[in-house]
């Protein structure tokens, strides 16, 4: 962009994950104007990732529909749910990549989730929808998260 200003896409539309790597980007580009702009993309993946596989494929999906557009970062991320025995745990996977190609990936930590959380989210109800349920709110998602409820907001999904 001619303006100085670096150009920001995000393969989602959800508040959470444009504030997120909004405030990600103006820590690093903290001398530089940036313009953020979520996408809604396809991840390719179910409405509820099952996997670290998975969950990842849905972030590189992301990423590969936004490189459609012209801009400086590119960035996918798709939560996920997986199994260690037999306990369900919610994570995420983030992929980001420049104009030039320059590709990095990460994951964030990864927390248990309540029985009839699991036990929703094993009959077909997306992790958000789930807790909209078992904690009698609406779009948990799109505020503060499994992990904000579970952990009083110390944490948040942002």
């Amino acid at each position: 962009m001619g303006d100085n200003k670096l150009k920001i896409l995000v393969g989602s539309k959800n508040p959470t994950k444009t504030n997120a790597v909004s405030r990600a980007f103006d820590r690093v580009f903290y001398n530089t104007t940036t313009a953020l702009i979520g996408v809604g993309v396809n991840s390719g993946v179910s409405d509820q990732p099952m996997t670290c596989e998975e969950t990842k494929l849905g972030a590189k999906n992301r990423l590969k529909n936004l490189k459609k557009k012209s801009a400086d970062f590119y960035v996918g991320i798709e939560g996920g749910c997986g199994y260690i025995d037999k306990d369900l745990f919610a994570f995420a996977w983030i992929v980001t990549e420049n104009k030039k190609g320059k590709r990095g990936w990460g994951k964030t930590s990864m927390f248990q989730l309540p029985k009839k959380i699991q036990k929703l989210i094993e009959s077909g109800v997306e992790l958000g929808e789930a807790d909209d349920v078992v904690f009698k709110r609406k779009d948990s998602k799109k505020q503060n998260g499994a992990i904000g409820i579970l952990t009083n907001n110390l944490i948040n999904r942002t």
